[in-house]
C-alpha cells in the first residue's frame, strides 16, 4: 500500500495540473464571493461555514476522475486487481493519495482565507477541524461513485450527478460543526455525525468500490 501510495503521489505532484486547478478554483471561490456582498463582517460570518465547505466540495469534484481513469487507460487497475494486495487495500491507498494532493492542501490555506472573512483563530481552527473530519469522506465517497463511471464516454458528467446527493449530509453536518462553534454553542453532536459518516465510508465503502471495479473490468 506505502508503495502504491507512493506512486500515486509522484504522479500527482509531477503533473501538478489537477492540483493547481482545485487550490485555484477554491481561492476563486473565497475571493469572488466577499466581493460580490456588502462588505459586513456579520454577513461574511454567517456564510463562511458554507462557502469553506461548498468550495472544498466543488475543489474535490474537479479531480475525481483522475483517481482511476487513468489506471484504467493504461492497464494499471487490472494488474492491480489482481496483485497480492487485497483490491479494498489498492483503493484505500489512491483515496488517500487523492486527500493528500486535493483536500489537505485547501485545508492548509484555511488560516490565510479566514482572514478574508474575519474570522478568529478559534473559528479557523474550528474549520479545520471540520474538514479534517469530514473531506476524507468527500474522497471515499468520490472514489466509489468513479468507480462506476469507469470507462464510459463523459463519464465525468454523470460522476458530477451522481456523487452531488451523496455528499450532502457530510455538507450539512460540516458546516453545522463551523455554525454552531462560531456561536458558542455545543458542537459535539454534529460533529459526531459528520465523524461517523467518515469512518462508514472509509469501512464500508472500499468494499463496494472494489466490487464495481471488478464489474467493470470483465
Amino acid at each position: 500500500m506505502l508503495t502504491l501510495l507512493k506512486r500515486d503521489l509522484t504522479l500527482a505532484f509531477r503533473t501538478g495540473s489537477s492540483l493547481i486547478l482545485g487550490i485555484a478554483f477554491f481561492l476563486i471561490i473565497l475571493v469572488i464571493i466577499p466581493l460580490s456582498l456588502e462588505p459586513s463582517k456579520k454577513i461574511l460570518i454567517t456564510i463562511a461555514p458554507g462557502i469553506f465547505w461548498v468550495g472544498v466540495l466543488l475543489a474535490c469534484l474537479l479531480s475525481l476522475d483522475r483517481i482511476f481513469q487513468l489506471d484504467i487507460e493504461d492497464g494499471t487497475l487490472e494488474v492491480l486487481s489482481i496483485s497480492p494486495l487485497p483490491i479494498e487495500g489498492t483503493i484505500l491507498a489512491k483515496t488517500f493519495a487523492h486527500w493528500l494532493t486535493t483536500c489537505l492542501p485547501l485545508i492548509l490555506l484555511v488560516p490565510i482565507a479566514s482572514i478574508l472573512y474575519g474570522i478568529s483563530k478559534e473559528g479557523a481552527i474550528w474549520i479545520i477541524i471540520s474538514l479534517l473530519s469530514g473531506t476524507p469522506a468527500l474522497s471515499m465517497i468520490g472514489a466509489f461513485a468513479a468507480s462506476l463511471t469507469l470507462g464510459l464516454k463523459r463519464g465525468s458528467l454523470l460522476l458530477s450527478l451522481l456523487v452531488l446527493p451523496l455528499y450532502i449530509p457530510t455538507l450539512i453536518f460540516g458546516t453545522e460543526v463551523i455554525r454552531k462553534s462560531m456561536m458558542d454553542l455545543p458542537v459535539t453532536t454534529p460533529l459526531v455525525f459528520l465523524i461517523a459518516i467518515t469512518a462508514s465510508s472509509v469501512a464500508i465503502l472500499p468494499i463496494l468500490t472494489g466490487m464495481a471495479i471488478k464489474i467493470n473490468l470483465r
